[in-house]
C-alpha cells in the first residue's frame, strides 16, 4: 500500500513538474544562467559522511539539471565547479574535485552528446592537472559541433584575476596601437574576459543559503537577476530549478531604466 501511494505521489509531482514546464516555454525563458553549486560538504556532514561524498552526489545533480536546461530551452548554463580559491582546501578534497569533471565526462558524455550538448570551460587551465584538462579537452572536442546548450564550467576560475587579466591585455594593446584607449567601451572590455564569445548570464543561482558572490563573474552579473535558496547541491532538484526560472519570469528587468 506504501509503495502504491509512493508511486502515486511520485506520477502527482511529475506531471505538475510536465505543466510547469509548459507554461515556462510560453514565456521568455533566461537565454544564460549561471549556478555556484554550493552545500556538497554540508550535506556529507549532516549525514557524517566525508565531505568528498557530498561532491560525488552533487555531481549527479549536475547531470538532471544539464537536462532540464536543455529541454526548457536554456541556451547557456554555466557551472561554477572550482574557483582559484578552492585550492586552499584539504589536498584530499582538492584532489577529489579535480578528479570530477573527468568522472562525471567519462560517465555522461554520450549522454550530453545525445542531448545536442556543447562543453566548453573559463578558467586558467595552465594549473589544472593532466587528466582533468584532457578530460576536459575530450568532451569538448567531442561536441564541439553541437547546437544546443553551452554547459560551461568555470574552472579554476576567479573574477577578479580575469579582470586583471583584461586590464592588462586592454594596456598592451593599447601600447602596440591596437587599440586606441578613446575607443575603450564596456562592450570592447567584454570581449577582452573569459565570456568574450557568450552572453551575460540572464540568471543566477546559489544554493545552500549563502547570499554572495564568492568571485564569480563579478562583471558579467551586473544586471542579472538573482535566485538564493537554503537547498543544499546535493538536494537540488528539477522542482527547484524551475521555480527559480519561474521566479525569474515575473520580474520586470529594467536595466537601471524606470
Amino acid at each position: 500500500m506504501l509503495n502504491k501511494i509512493k508511486l502515486w505521489k511520485n506520477q502527482q509531482h511529475s506531471s505538475s513538474l510536465r505543466e510547469r514546464m509548459v507554461q515556462i516555454k510560453e514565456q521568455p525563458v533566461p537565454s544564460h544562467v549561471a549556478i555556484i553549486m554550493d552545500g556538497n560538504g554540508r550535506w556529507a556532514k549532516k549525514r557524517a559522511l566525508p565531505r568528498v561524498a557530498g561532491h560525488h552526489e552533487g555531481m549527479k545533480v549536475v547531470r538532471k539539471i544539464t537536462k532540464l536546461a536543455s529541454q526548457m530551452g536554456v541556451k547557456t548554463l554555466t557551472l561554477y565547479a572550482f574557483s582559484t580559491e578552492n585550492w586552499k582546501r584539504p589536498k584530499t578534497e582538492v584532489d577529489y574535485l579535480l578528479k570530477l569533471p573527468e568522472e562525471f565526462l567519462g560517465t555522461f558524455l554520450p549522454e550530453l552528446i545525445e542531448e545536442n550538448v556543447r562543453v566548453t570551460m573559463m578558467g586558467y587551465k595552465e594549473n589544472l592537472p593532466g587528466h582533468t584538462t584532457r578530460a576536459i579537452e575530450k568532451a569538448m572536442n567531442e561536441t564541439k559541433e553541437n547546437t544546443g546548450l553551452v554547459l560551461n564550467f568555470a574552472l579554476n576560475y576567479g573574477s577578479r584575476a580575469e579582470i586583471v587579466d583584461a586590464v592588462k591585455q586592454v594596456l598592451n594593446d593599447c601600447q602596440d596601437g591596437i587599440l586606441n584607449k578613446e575607443e575603450l567601451s564596456e562592450e570592447i572590455f567584454s570581449s577582452y574576459l573569459m565570456t568574450s564569445n557568450m552572453s551575460d548570464p540572464d540568471l543566477l543561482i546559489r544554493t545552500s543559503g549563502e547570499i554572495r558572490l564568492s568571485n564569480f563573474m563579478l562583471w558579467q552579473l551586473a544586471y542579472s537577476e538573482f535566485w538564493f535558496t537554503e537547498v543544499l547541491w546535493p538536494d537540488f532538484g528539477e522542482e527547484h530549478f524551475v521555480e527559480a526560472v519561474e521566479a525569474y519570469q515575473n520580474r520586470q528587468r529594467r536595466f537601471g531604466g524606470v
